[in-house]
């Protein structure tokens, strides 16, 4: 029911953009959350949005890099990341939130996508 895309290979200081795609259902009543997972790694949060788009929370990791944001017409859900870092290389995960305001905990998520692979280089 979400489907993310846009992941890939680029070099370290480069820009990706995520696109997080909702069928069988709409969640624009509901925050949206991208979280990564590294391997050897517990999945983090990254960011997460309110379900109008006016609320958006980032981690301190990717905070004045990453940008959240929402297309309820289209519901998509997209992650624009910038001046990326070899740390950044991770699977990709968005998920649909229990809520409607910004959660960054796992447990607040009860959708969740296949994972699109990220990888910067040095």
């Amino acid at each position: 029911q979400l489907q993310a895309s846009g992941g890939g290979l680029v070099q370290a200081g480069g820009s990706l953009r995520l696109s997080c795609s909702a069928s069988g259902r709409t969640f624009s009543n509901n925050a949206m959350g991208w979280f990564r997972q590294a391997p050897g790694k517990d999945r983090e949060f990254v960011a997460s949005i309110g379900w109008n788009g006016y609320s958006t929370y980032t981690s301190d990791s990717v905070k004045g890099r990453f940008t959240i944001s929402r297309d309820n017409a289209k519901n998509t859900v997209f992650l624009q990341m910038n001046s990326l870092k070899p740390d950044d290389t991770a699977v990709y995960y968005c998920a649909a939130c229990r809520y409607s305001t910004p959660r960054t905990a796992y447990s607040d998520y009860n959708y969740w996508g296949q994972g699109t692979q990220v990888t910067v280089s040095s």
